[in-house]
């Protein structure tokens, strides 16, 4: 059975993080580099994830000033 990519893994538990309320919109994520050490992979492993949670809009970059959660209600549909 395949395993699941790290920055999908990755990404997932950001996004469950996000719906149970865990980290609210507007806060800001740590860096690449506080991430890679978190979750123990590399600086571009996180890349991909701030790409993938970009990608479906549950962040969103400012230059300079960081990365943050979004609202959730622009991207989470209830089942």
């Amino acid at each position: 059975m395949p395993q699941t990519p790290d920055y999908i893994r990755i990404a997932d538990e950001i996004t469950d993080d996000v719906r149970s309320r865990k980290v609210q919109p507007g806060d800001k994520l740590p860096s690449i580099a506080e991430m890679s050490q978190r979750f123990e992979v590399s600086s571009s492993t996180i890349q991909m994830v701030y790409v993938r949670l970009e990608a479906l809009r549950v962040i969103r970059r400012h230059q300079g000033k960081g990365i943050f959660i979004t609202d959730p209600k622009t991207w989470l549909r209830e089942p």
